[in-house]
């Protein structure tokens, strides 16, 4: 079974399963085995080199590799070593172990949360995280674990001496769709926020320059904006809400490399200029290097060193000097040259920043990171500074992208692969050709080209009446990648149709070959909004107008849009390449100008970054010859459609991208149902002000807990506590069954921990209670309080609020975290005085002690949601997580002391508790503001199932929260109630509203 033939099974929220190989040294070799595939470009090299400064067995050094050089390593070593060093930190339990900053270790413990958090619509994906906590690592970690971590940096450096000698780079590998823009979010905001509370910290920075291939991922990546309005911090919930004011002090600046072109400061004619040159020196009319950074980053003078980040990355290095490579020659020639053309102008760029601002390290993004031809180097090889790799093998395991199929057979007798794999080795010479400048005849394509269309074209037909039946709203899309505009040309108006001349001056319309593509009606009148367009990628993205040929290509389409676009806005100002790039940029986005557009003709290939999610068929008309291509034009089609998981199997459904004519990858799957996805509508969920302001809940936003001890004596009132339950789920196995090939077999249990007196367990508890509970910070523990501690203890156990069930034993409440919960709960249940009150105190938010429904304002695509009465709710939705809560927010509208209510979602409304030790939030699920002169408020949990964990919650809500915040006075009275019964809360509901009645004024 080959590795495509395997299942899908990952899911892209957990990290995948892996087997390593080990040397004798302990370190992971070159042959692993595990479920995620990396990409293994760099053969097995000779015998390594030694390098200066560098360890022999830590650093492989080829005198192959990057075609002859002396320096390089062995990427796919370096990256697996470099995940298991980041995977066993990744595992340490303690955060005081991680060797982190403060505002890191809150960060990741935060991205942890969001991502295990099944209640998240949008979470990290694990290759997102990884990459972050790589970095992370390597700039905190590494340089504290000695001559280890050191080596790390050295080896890196060595990496860049070459191909960037006055850069620090590092590049992070992640797999079309796997989600690039919110890695660097990530990483912005931990620059940031570690800068902003460590200002002299040389670490780290919050200046940033965000270069980008061209206008389209320049604009798309305004989300990294902090104050944008679909700003990922915020929307993707990325940023703690209490940071995310440090937040905005980041300086970030996007563009697009172009800009790093010197312009001429005084344009003058050519006659002009040589008259005032005269025959003295030439006029000096280009801008200098400072002059170009004040132009395109005048944020970020003055800031000190600044951190950049590549976006498609590949485009970016320094060519190797004096390299003897192949001959190249036409297009590839052609190619080679815009390439290093490209990625010169790019990197002087950054040098030119590193001179005069300082530049502490380049962050590489990309999911191609090869060097590209016209570099030097060998044509896809991976840059050797690559730190993480999340391969598109790996995208396709875990289902993150759609599954691309390519052919594998055909009729075709006696050939040795199928013939649409390398159309276009068949049919490159036989295309036409122009003569004496005119146009080629579309209808004299190769037949094998036509079949190949039609054959794909049949599919694509198909798929659209699906899509139609299914009501998706937008069509699906097919590209056609061409080699130059002479050939698109041919495709576009053999596909589309055409208007062509005759002898006798009159106009005739030549039907299209694909109906659903077709520009022209069934009459022969130009429809007015073309359904298939012509899209010269690389002369849009550079900002640039549109080649003389190229509009006159497609002046019809142009012209049909321009009217489209005058309808819905001001199109007078707006050039041609301005239209075409909307159009390019909204093709499959609902209500926008490319929203119809079904077949996509690209002169070169699309760009990357295109964000369509919509592709399902790609016909390649040019030579593919390296993996780096591939991949390239493949990603185009591999966006997903819908991210929504197969409610029964938790896993994202199949979606399929059908491809034709590229070779390079091969494909295969298992056959599986694929129906089409429908995309969700977003929503602005905010509250509607000032209309329904009277309807506001306010709350207070609890960080943590203090005990006010007014006097030595510790009592406790254990009579509504829950009984803790220990059991072999909590605990691990307490009855194990041992066997050999032969012999006698043998039961281990916790038998002998029977024999632990309680009067032993309880003063180890209390002593930890005392050190742990009962101590301000930076004062000794309180000695005397451990007899009293001891007696609540054993009046905890004797009362029998601990059960032990599957061999579990009383004893095991000395393990430490075992005990942090027990004291935690007990701790609760500390009263001043015999019938008094919690001693427990509130610690607000100093920042933002008190939230409110007012600032709710957030955009959602979750399809679960209500819509509560006007009258009953300040907010215009409510999220729901389950048709449970559909009801129960029915049933809360329904009764009649209900003032208002909310949905705690995304309202900021976080009760802090510890599990197993660990500091963690739980969200009650609903706010009731009761109709009462005095203020009161009720927080409903909603329970299908109730496990260990949603009893540590109810106990701090009954033991902490509430009688804390009610000792405070300042937020009114508040109660909380946890629902169980899905099928009728009407009943509960009513009993836990009449028992808060009961405890405010009438």
């Amino acid at each position: 079974m080959t590795f495509f033939e395997q299942p899908i099974l990952n899911s892209p929220y957990r990290i995948p399963e892996k087997h390593w190989e080990l040397d004798e040294d302990g370190r992971p070799t070159d042959t692993i085995i595990e479920k995620r595939r990396r990409s293994d470009l760099i053969s097995a090299m000779p015998k390594p080199k030694s390098v200066k400064g560098a360890n022999q067995s830590e650093m492989d050094l080829s005198s192959a590799g990057l075609e002859g050089q002396d320096m390089t390593y062995n990427v796919t070593e370096f990256v697996n070593e470099m995940r298991s060093q980041v995977d066993a930190w990744r595992q340490l339990p303690n955060p005081n172990d991680w060797q982190v900053s403060p505002i890191t270790q809150r960060l990741l413990q935060h991205w942890r949360a969001i991502q295990s958090d099944e209640t998240q619509v949008i979470r990290p994906f694990f290759c997102q995280l990884e990459a972050v906590e790589t970095a992370i690592w390597m700039t905190e970690v590494a340089p504290r674990t000695g001559e280890r971590g050191r080596r790390v940096r050295r080896r890196l450096e060595a990496a860049n001496v070459e191909a960037n000698p006055d850069l620090f780079r590092v590049a992070m590998k992640l797999a079309t769709g796997a989600g690039k823009t919110t890695v660097m979010a990530m990483l912005i905001a931990w620059q940031t926020l570690n800068s902003v509370r460590s200002p002299n910290s040389k670490t780290f920075s919050r200046g940033f320059l965000i270069v980008t291939p061209g206008i389209t991922i320049r604009d798309r990546l305004r989300v990294l904006l902090p104050n944008d309005a679909d700003s990922y911090y915020k929307k993707l919930n990325l940023v703690p809400d209490d940071l995310m004011q440090d937040m905005q002090r980041a300086k970030i600046v996007l563009t697009n490399y172009h800009a790093f072109k010197l312009r001429e400061r005084i344009r003058l004619a050519k006659g002009t200029r040589s008259a005032l040159e005269g025959h003295g020196d030439a006029l000096t009319t280009l801008e200098t290097e400072g002059q170009m950074l004040q132009r395109v980053m005048p944020e970020l003078m003055g800031l000190g060193r600044i951190n950049v980040i590549n976006d498609e990355a590949h485009h970016c290095y320094r060519e190797r000097p004096n390299a003897d490579g192949p001959k190249l020659t036409g297009d590839a020639r052609k190619e080679a040259e815009e390439n290093a053309e490209a990625a010169r102008l790019w990197i002087s760029g950054i040098e030119a920043a590193k001179r005069k601002l300082g530049v502490q390290i380049v962050y590489d993004l990309s999911a191609t990171p090869f060097f590209l031809s016209g570099s030097g180097w060998i044509e896809g090889t991976l840059f050797p500074w690559v730190i993480s790799d999340f391969s598109l093998m790996d995208a396709i395991e875990c289902g993150i992208v759609k599954l691309p199929r390519v052919p594998v057979a055909d009729n075709l007798p006696g050939e040795p692969e199928p013939l649409y794999r390398k159309l276009w080795d068949a049919i490159g010479k036989k295309m036409p050709k122009k003569s004496r400048g005119a146009k080629p005849d579309p209808q004299s394509l190769p037949i094998p080209l036509k079949t190949a269309i039609d054959a794909l074209y049949g599919h694509y037909e198909k798929t659209f009446k699906l899509w139609e039946a299914e009501g998706v709203g937008i069509p699906p899309v097919f590209i056609v990648v061409c080699n130059n505009t002479t050939n698109s040309e041919l495709l576009r108006d053999y596909m589309a149709g055409y208007e062509r001349e005759n002898t006798d001056g009159t106009i005739e319309t030549i039907p299209g070959k694909c109906d659903l593509f077709s520009n022209f009606s069934s009459d022969g009148d130009r429809l007015p909004r073309p359904r298939s367009v012509l899209i010269d990628s690389a002369t849009l993205e550079a900002g640039g107008d549109v080649d003389k040929s190229f509009r006159h290509a497609h002046a019809e389409e142009i012209e049909a849009f321009r009217r489209e676009q005058a309808e819905r806005d001001k199109a007078d100002e707006l050039t041609d390449a301005d239209i075409l790039r909307e159009v390019m940029n909204t093709v499959g986005k609902k209500g926008r100008l490319g929203e119809q557009v079904r077949c996509v003709v690209s002169v070169s290939m699309l760009t990357e970054g295109w964000d369509a999610n919509n592709v399902t068929h790609i016909l390649g008309l040019r030579a593919f010859g390296t993996q780096l291509i591939c991949e390239q034009v493949i990603g185009r089609a591999l966006r997903r459609l819908s991210y929504d998981a197969d409610p029964e199997t938790g896993l994202f459904q199949t979606e399929y991208a059908d491809i034709m004519g590229i070779d390079g990858l091969n494909f295969s799957d298992q056959p599986r149902v694929a129906p089409p996805q429908q995309p969700r509508d977003v929503i602005n969920v905010r509250a509607i002000s000032p209309q329904r302001d009277h309807l506001e809940i306010t709350f207070p936003r609890v960080t943590g807990y203090v005990a006010d001890l007014p006097s030595d004596r510790l009592d406790v009132d254990f009579s509504e506590m829950e009984p803790y339950v220990l059991t072999p789920e909590k605990t691990s196995a307490a009855e194990v069954t041992m066997q050999g090939i032969v012999g006698e077999s043998e039961k281990l249990t916790l038998e002998h921990l029977r024999t632990t007196r309680q009067s032993t367990i309880a003063y180890h508890v209390a002593k930890h209670m005392v050190f742990e509970k009962l101590r301000d910070a930076n004062q000794k523990p309180r000695m005397h309080l451990i007899p009293a501690a001891k007696r609540i203890v054993n009046q905890w156990l004797s009362e029998e609020h601990l059960r032990c069930t599957g061999g579990t034993v009383p004893a095991q409440l000395l393990y430490r975290e075992i005990a942090d919960e027990v004291c935690d709960m007990i701790f609760g249940a500390l009263i001043d005085k015999p019938g008094g009150d919690s001693i427990l105190r509130a610690v607000l938010d100093p920042y933002n002690p008190t939230g409110t429904t007012l600032g709710v304002n957030f955009n959602t695509s979750k399809a679960t949601r209500y819509q509560p009465h006007p009258n009953k709710s300040h907010l215009n939705w409510i999220i729901t997580d389950s048709d449970w809560e559909d009801k129960l927010a029915t049933s809360i509208e329904e009764h009649p002391k209900v003032l208002s209510y909310a949905k705690n979602h995304n309202l900021g409304l976080d009760v802090p508790y510890l599990v197993e030790g660990e500091p963690r939030h739980y969200r009650p699920d609903f706010l009731i503001r009761l109709n009462t002169p005095e203020l009161a408020t009720l927080l409903i949990e909603v329970k299908g199932y109730r496990g260990h964990d949603a009893m540590l919650k109810a106990e701090t809500m009954r033991g902490k929260w509430i009688p804390a915040i009610n000792r405070l006075g300042t937020y009114g009275h508040w109660g909380f109630a946890e629902l169980s019964e899905v099928h009728d809360f009407g009943p509960a509901l009513d009993k836990a509203i009449e028992g808060m009645l009961g405890k405010v004024t009438a």
